[in-house]
């Protein structure tokens, strides 16, 4: 049975599904925690801590996914991450305990963990328009980390926190039968030669993964720390507006609804000019706009955090972008996955960082000024990718 499964392709627009699935089934819990607490007995605080495993396996199980996917192959892993985090999520509806929980959201995590490592290398085998096809990708899993709390509200309100993880992992496993049925079998005769002149590592792969490195790591801990610090400072510093909490929330997703787009724009410019060239505009953008947007209040501060945020989000596309241009297809399970675990430790490190400076005195626009530094180099980073004038002519002469 497994065997109809191996090795199939499938239309990108059911991977730009499960990217949405993916980001928005991690964070139902965001929305339904407090509902669940109440009814099990714990506080909101204590209650969050049960979904600390679940979000560490998230980033920790990426390799282990990457390497499933070696073994099995990337379709037949894609199917089992959509019944994966599905029943996961059923089976959170029923827990009943603060030690069912924990069981329900540590599976889910290790279930989430999939998609980064194994669907996205499954969507670039095709080369073709890959800047604007990962652009695409990211913006659907950015709605689905704007939609998640609007969504697990509206079925709280209306039932309980317990029927908007069951209604969730019904729409996953609904959505993992249409994706199974929708996989394509691929010419293996075709596929096999071809991947056999494309097992080497393009010219200067060390030094673009150090750079991408670099870049990842600054750029994971920039963009963590926006994601997470802008619905505050904008209930900080806009409300001589009168705003209520609810309107700065509302504004907030906005920003990040809005700040999604631009990886569509930045996908679609990799496929015209020259990634490193992007990257050292985004990284410039970056700077200018994250420095000015801690020195404003009011709806300047919003234009300009609005600004900043698109650049911030708009260097995500780049990193796949460039990696798949110098690291061979067999490969690509284990950097995507060795990437999100990187992101994953950077992101970890923001919350004490940012903890540590204001209990230091620091102001939220002050650690603003100080993520325009990082920026700063990831700016050096773009310089130290090397020039692709080279890795184009190589492409010309394979596809001739």
């Amino acid at each position: 049975m497994l065997s109809w499964f191996r090795n199939k392709k499938i239309p990108d627009i059911y991977l730009y599904i499960s990217h949405f699935l993916d980001h928005f089934i991690i964070l139902v819990f965001a929305k339904a925690a407090y509902d669940a607490g109440q009814e099990i007995g714990l506080t909101y605080g204590e209650t969050i801590q049960l979904a600390t495993l679940g979000f560490i396996l998230f980033g920790v199980a990426s390799p282990i996914a990457a390497r499933l996917a070696d073994i099995f192959s990337r379709s037949i892993i894609m199917v089992v991450f959509h019944f994966g985090i599905g029943i996961s999520s059923i089976l959170i509806s029923f827990s009943y305990t603060s030690f069912h929980l924990v069981l329900g959201l540590s599976s889910l995590g290790f279930f989430s963990a999939i998609f980064h490592p194994v669907g996205i290398a499954m969507l670039l085998e095709t080369k073709d328009r890959v800047g604007l096809r990962l652009g695409i990708n990211g913006l659907f899993g950015n709605m689905g980390v704007a939609s998640a709390p609007l969504i697990t509200g509206i079925i709280i309100f209306y039932s309980d926190w317990r029927m908007a993880f069951f209604i969730s992992g019904m729409v996953c496993v609904i959505y993992g039968i249409f994706f199974a049925l929708a996989l394509k079998s691929t010419d293996q005769s075709v596929g096999s030669s071809m991947q056999k002149k494309s097992e080497k590592f393009s010219p200067n792969w060390k030094q673009a993964l150090v750079a991408l490195g670099i870049s990842t790591t600054f750029g994971g801990f920039i963009f963590t720390a926006v994601t997470f610090l802008v619905p505050r400072y904008l209930e900080l510093y806009m409300e001589d507006l009168l705003l209520s909490v609810a309107i700065t929330g509302l504004l907030a997703s906005l920003v990040y609804a809005i700040s999604s787009f631009s990886q569509v724009l930045v996908g679609w410019l990799i496929d015209r000019v020259s990634p490193r060239a992007v990257l050292f505009i985004v990284s410039i953008g970056q700077i200018i706009f994250i420095y000015l947007a801690s020195q404003f209040d009011g709806y300047i501060l919003l234009f300009f955090m609005t600004l900043a945020v698109c650049f911030v989000f708009g260097q995500i596309p780049i990193i796949d972008a460039v990696m798949v241009r110098y690291v061979p297809d067999s490969w690509r399970n284990r950097i995507l996955s060795m990437k999100f675990v990187l992101n994953l430790g950077v992101g970890a490190t923001v919350l004490p960082t940012c903890s540590f400076m204001l209990e230091k005195g620091y102001q939220l626009s002050h650690l603003f000024s100080f993520l325009s530094l990082f920026s700063l180099i990831i700016v050096l980073a773009s310089i130290l990718l090397p020039s692709q004038s080279s890795e184009h002519k190589g492409r010309e002469i394979y596809n001739k």
